[in-house]
């Protein structure tokens, strides 16, 4: 006999970024199936994804195509270490990686998950100095407000007080850029020149700093965990000239902001420049499979090539690297946007969530809507533009009314957001519009 939900102990999990109190009150969603944008629980109730479940299922629940792939390869290999092994699906993906990234990033180094990824690039890069005979390039420079993941490494380059503070004294010392999060230019202040101001104070810190330096990491265009706070393409270009300059690297997190996000397949492509290393995961499977991979360029990969690994060899490994049944959905995921014009269809969706914007705009407790693809957040404010203090939980007061009323839509502290599967349609998008208004009436009544 099958069993229910009711059959299980909800007890036994310890859920991420989760108060498991809060759930003595209100109970977890007990969600069975999805299909398409829709999450199903265990009462048949339909829920819109409004977030692809953490910014993963690009083209919503159940993909056909992802699916069918994940099934041939399960009867081919599950697994074979990838330390002298190697496996089709995971070259397949590398090398459509390659062919869809900037030209010069010719090499991929498979992770497992988006702070896997980060901490990889930052060994690459900080040994990628110690091989050239560069010892003294040892510190990073990361953006205020900047958010890469939760392993130590990924912690260290952040600045997300909330999953950063409490473990301080494990974490190395990183310079700080300040960020060029456009919601604080001044009235009357486009978000390129104020993009620009914040890329001069950059240029101060390489030039004071340069010389112990590894590396800039950033997130380009939205610094997503961050409040979806989000700069102009414009910064990318100045700081890619900046780390030429100075010969530093540079990072890009592209883990939440590839694969289509902003508009364009991958964000640096909007400033037309290329990083040193690119960090890519979240929707590279679709939403099916952890999987994560760092591209880099042919002359960093050529300073770990020598005869034996334990001379300059890059010895980083994940159990599951490479691992054949996440690659072929990635091959899969990747096949889906050559095969359908997701791009050109999305440009029809980022002009309806413009136009859903404007509903929002000249509400009183609206402090900023703003907008970069795929992604629109509106930030709730006091009457008189004060931030509402976190712990009056007025995000959760919109994630509680969302999902009386068929929507999945957590917010980031005080800052409601879309970011939904590309397969959403307008009547849908208005909808969840529909239903975020009456959350934000909901969550500043006192």
């Amino acid at each position: 006999m099958a069993s229910t939900w009711a059959d299980r102990d909800l007890s036994v999990i310890w859920h991420p970024c989760t108060q498991m109190k809060e759930h003595e009150q209100y109970p977890l969603l007990p969600i069975v199936k999805g299909e398409g944008v829709y999450l199903i629980d265990d009462q048949n109730n339909r829920y819109i994804d409004a977030i692809s479940s953490w910014w993963v299922n690009l083209f919503g629940h159940g993909r056909e195509e992802i699916r069918e792939a994940i099934k041939h390869q399960v009867d081919q290999i599950e697994h074979v270490i990838f330390a002298g092994c190697s496996n089709i699906p995971a070259i397949e993906l590398a090398e459509k990686l390659v062919s869809i990234t900037p030209s010069a990033l010719t090499r991929v180094f498979y992770a497992d998950c988006g702070s896997a990824a980060v901490e990889v690039a930052l060994k690459m890069s900080f040994q990628y100095w110690q091989n050239v005979g560069n010892a003294n390039k040892k510190k990073f420079i990361a953006l205020e407000n900047g958010y890469h993941g939760e392993t130590i490494g990924a912690l260290s380059v952040g600045d997300v007080a909330l999953y950063k503070e409490t473990f301080g004294p494990l974490l190395f010392n990183t310079i700080l850029a300040p960020s060029p999060d456009c919601y604080n230019r001044e009235a009357g202040q486009s978000w390129r020149d104020y993009s620009l101001v914040q890329a001069e104070k950059m240029a101060l810190l390489l030039e004071q700093n340069h010389h112990e330096v590894a590396a800039v990491i950033l997130e380009p265009l939205v610094q997503c965990a961050g409040n979806m706070r989000m700069y102009h393409p414009v910064y990318l270009e100045r700081v890619r000239q900046l780390c030429d300059e100075y010969q530093v690297h540079l990072i890009f997190d592209e883990i939440a902001v590839g694969f289509g996000r902003t508009g364009t397949m991958f964000a640096c492509e909007q400033a037309n420049v290329t990083p040193d290393f690119m960090c890519v995961s979240k929707g590279i499977t679709g939403g099916f499979l952890p999987l994560a991979a760092v591209l880099t360029r042919d002359d960093i990969y050529q300073a770990f090539y020598d005869d034996y690994a334990t001379l300059k060899g890059f010895l980083h490994s994940h159990s599951y690297t490479g691992n054949p049944i996440a690659c072929a959905a990635g091959v899969a995921t990747l096949d889906i946007f050559k095969n359908h014009d997701i791009l050109g269809n999305n440009q029809k969706l980022i002009k309806k969530l413009a136009n859903i914007a404007e509903q929002f705009k000249e509400h009183p407790n609206v402090g900023d809507v703003r907008q970069t693809g795929m992604i629109l957040a509106i930030e709730m404010v006091k009457k008189n533009g004060e931030a509402f203090d976190w712990r009056e939980r007025r995000g959760i007061r919109v994630y509680q009314h969302g999902l009386t009323q068929g929507a999945l839509i957590r917010p980031l502290g005080n800052v409601i957001y879309f970011m939904p599967p590309y397969v959403i349609n307008e009547q849908e998008l208005e909808l969840l519009a529909k239903i975020a208004f009456e959350g934000l009436e909901k969550a500043i009544a006192d």
